[in-house]
């Protein structure tokens, strides 16, 4: 009997677009059985109306299932705990050959305890991020990275070279949009502001509701409002300020949606404005303009994706050589 493949859908829905491609993939090239193990029912929903035409994909609910209110949209859901749930899953996986992640939490289970079945760990975004020094991150039997620029970064540390495969960025190849075209009913230029999560990259905290509110009231512009899913959790007046204006036809804001973690906001926006981002790529992949907020953050090896548009402070001066740049472009 052919063992299974078993792809691990447990936490945030930022993380399905990483790691379905991989799915729909090997669905589509083999007759391996695919089992989809998903912690919410917001998952489950997505995975069933996509798997539909692959016979040999089985969504199954992991231990600790939590049912939730869904609309069929893909809202990103409150989810169980993880650990407790991957401990409770561990049974279940003993006969996967392989079993495919696309966060760190589950590499506790090959760290921990002894099993036949590998790991492979897919990327969630370019790596500038990324906490290369974990352990657990040498309990991968494979680890998918974007880049060969990446993929050296981990050799560099001592990793094993055949445990590293640049495959490119996995989410270019998610096609499962919620949006095809801006969603405004004019044709104004489309500005995508998404301030980074993380305080020490984010320009949120210093000029971010400054940043909303004057676009807002320039009218020239129609504006997608759609921060890191995370933001919210540590910046609560984010919602607030989402109440203050979402009502206007040139605002379109998001906090919790699907589209903010499909690619469809990066697919439809003509501007990127904001923090350094794995975004930025997805935004980059049909270029167009990118406006870099330098609130004197710490950029560290992201400071290389500054180069692909302007960087500076919010001020009037950065307003105007944008614009004209925007104009020039």
């Amino acid at each position: 009997m052919t063992r299974k493949v078993a792809f691990l859908f447990l936490g945030e829905t930022l993380l399905i677009p990483h790691l379905y491609p991989i799915v729909e993939a090997l669905a589509a090239k083999s007759d391996v059985p695919i089992e989809l193990w998903v912690s919410t029912s917001v998952q489950e929903t997505l995975l069933t109306r996509w798997t539909a035409p692959f016979p040999t994909v089985r969504i199954r609910r992991a231990p600790g299932f939590r049912a939730v209110a869904d609309d069929g949209t893909g809202r990103n859901p409150v989810l169980p705990a993880k650990m407790p749930m991957l401990l409770r899953l561990l049974p279940y996986l003993r006969s996967a050959a392989v079993v495919v992640c696309a966060e760190q939490t589950s590499l506790w289970l090959p760290r921990l305890f002894p099993l036949r079945a590998k790991f492979v760990k897919t990327s969630h975004g370019v790596g500038s991020m990324s906490a290369r020094d974990d352990p657990r991150r040498r309990a991968a039997a494979l680890t998918l990275v974007p880049s060969e620029l990446e993929r050296r970064t981990y050799l560099d540390r001592g990793f094993a070279p055949e445990r590293f495969v640049a495959t490119g960025y996995v989410k270019a190849d998610f096609t499962h949009r919620t949006h095809a075209a801006p969603p405004f009913a004019d044709t104004r230029p489309v500005v995508l502001y998404t301030p980074h999560w993380q305080q020490h990259r984010s320009s949120w905290w210093r000029w971010g509701a400054e940043v909303v509110r004057r676009l807002v009231a320039d009218g020239r512009y129609n504006l997608i409002f759609a921060p890191h899913q995370r933001l919210v959790e540590r910046a609560p007046e984010v919602a607030d300020l989402m109440r203050e204006i979402g009502d206007l036809p040139h605002v379109h804001c998001d906090i919790d949606g699907f589209a903010m973690v499909d690619g469809s906001y990066t697919g439809v926006a003509d501007v990127y404005l904001g923090d350094t981002s794995s975004q930025v790529i997805e935004f980059l992949m049909r270029p167009r303009p990118c406006v870099f907020l330098n609130a004197g953050v710490s950029l560290g090896r992201a400071i290389r994706i500054t180069r692909c548009g302007l960087l500076g402070r919010w001020s009037r001066t950065l307003r105007m050589s944008w614009r004209r740049w925007i104009v020039r472009r």
